[in-house]
């Protein structure tokens, strides 16, 4: 039952198709899997077993019948808790939201269940998402499947646990300042950041709108790129509900035009230091693909240290404007960690009409700054992080005798939130713990598809995903 658990959906839904898996038994596995783990985990905040295994026969019937079936039949999922799925919790790991049940689904969760997947339950997140570990006073804290003792990340990480330990063929996660990224990295599975609008990011909370439309997405997370794939072109697409949308057609490019393209990496940023294992991974991801048949050549953009505190200026001081009435008179429901993210924001002077603008004009500047350069090296290699996953309530971490502090190790992520650039996580290394490690592979907005291209080669030459020891 293991070895169904961690197969690919993609390698699900082929067996489905040709009748030699039946969706009833892999829900089954999946909710097998979730009852044997979820106790050491903690992953699920709100498990919908009775109707996946309702949906399962509905599917199964239909295999029986000949039906059409979609790319995604049979398929069991997992949805970020601060997603709209129909009957389900959608708290966003916050007091202020408890017991708040979604009256529909999100345009992404019903594209999914059109394309034939089953939607298992719901992941939880840390408090409004502002933290990169998952923790809450809801439900508590959830632990990495490769060390108990470490967080699987976040704010996606309960969604990169489950799906590491095979309690899900994949998912959906949200990410404003890598929060996608870094758990697929500290979990050892892939995940897609897209460009804002390019998946709509309609039915989510906090929602797209203001600071949130400018960094914010929603993507897919899988154990293998071309899940991704998959999963990317179910949900893409326009929606009136995301201000950041637009009508962009799904197009891959062929062998020969990614073979033309040039590819800069860089081990880091010359602010933030990285382990060794991660300098080594970005270096084996630079051979792996140079191995594969692309120009790969040491590049590193001008402009990342402004496109980081700029960042800050629009995630941390105008997020925290937003989210800051929600929680006035409500200090004793706040979570530790977002009491840390709101002392962080108001140590810092709120935005004036002149900052807000200041931050907008300068913020379009480096973006065309960073794309000239990127006329070049049109894709980018380089790390997701400072680290591998670390232990429960670590702050800061000495790193080639440098402290790194807790929003800098993530700094390698928040450039292409404020760059509104797509970027894929491939895991090719491993830390002296055995901990995982990715990279991040990125290119211009709108640019999913050369992306995942990309780091569907690097997998290919890398190996990518193995099964975490739990």
């Amino acid at each position: 039952m293991r070895e169904l658990n961690f197969l690919s959906a993609v390698s699900i839904a082929e067996k489905i198709r040709r009748r030699q898996l039946s969706p009833v038994e892999v829900i089954e596995s999946h909710l097998s899997r979730i009852e044997e783990l979820d106790g050491k985990l903690n992953a699920f905040v709100q498990l919908d077993g009775e109707s996946a295994r309702r949906q399962a026969r509905i599917a199964e019937a239909a295999v029986n019948r000949g039906e059409r079936l979609g790319p995604l039949h049979g398929i069991p999922l997992s949805i970020k808790s601060s997603i709209e799925v129909t009957g389900l919790r959608c708290e966003s790991g916050s007091k202020l939201r408890a017991g708040l049940v979604a009256a529909q689904d999100a345009p992404l969760v019903r594209r999914l269940r059109q394309a034939g997947a089953i939607i298992l339950g719901v992941t939880n997140a840390p408090e409004l998402l502002m933290a990169w570990e998952t923790d809450n006073l809801l439900y508590g804290r959830t632990n990495s499947p490769w060390d108990l003792s470490r967080t699987p990340g976040g704010s996606s990480g309960w969604e990169a646990a489950a799906i590491a330990a095979g309690m899900s063929a994949g998912g959906v996660g949200s990410d404003g300042g890598g929060s996608i990224r870094v758990p697929a990295h500290f979990s050892g599975i892939c995940g897609l950041k897209p460009t804002p609008g390019r998946i709509p990011a309609t039915g989510h909370f906090p929602a797209s709108a203001g600071p949130f439309a400018l960094l914010g997405v929603v993507g897919p997370m899988a154990r293998t790129v071309g899940d991704l794939k998959v999963l990317f072109e179910v949900m893409q697409g326009p929606d009136d509900g995301d201000p950041s949308a637009a009508p962009v057609p799904v197009r891959w490019p062929g062998k020969d035009d990614l073979k033309r393209i040039r590819i800069g990496y860089f081990e880091d940023d010359e602010r933030t230091p990285v382990t060794a294992e991660t300098r080594a991974a970005v270096r084996n991801a630079a051979d792996c693909l140079q191995q594969a048949g692309f120009a790969v050549e040491p590049f590193r953009p001008d402009g990342l240290e402004l496109a980081r505190q700029l960042w800050w200026k629009i995630f941390g001081t105008a997020g925290g404007m937003v989210l800051g009435p929600m929680m006035q008179g409500h200090e004793a429901q706040i979570s530790p960690l977002l009491g840390q993210f709101s002392s962080w924001v108001a140590a810092e002077a709120s935005h004036t009409g002149e900052s807000l603008l200041d931050t907008w004009v300068q913020r379009d500047l480096v973006r065309m700054r960073i794309f000239g350069q990127m006329q070049k090296y049109p894709v980018l290699v380089c790390p997701v992080a400072a680290i591998p996953a670390f232990r429960h309530g670590e702050r800061s971490w000495q790193v080639e005798g440098k402290t790194v502090e807790y929003l800098d190790a993530w700094s390698y992520c928040e450039w292409f939130n404020l760059l509104g650039t797509p970027a894929a996580v491939v895991p090719v290394g491993k830390s002296p713990e055995g901990l995982p490690i990715g990279v991040q592979v990125v290119a211009r907005p709108w640019e999913e598809e050369m992306v995942l291209s990309v780091a569907a080669a690097l997998e290919d030459q890398c190996g990518g995903w193995q099964a975490p020891p739990i």
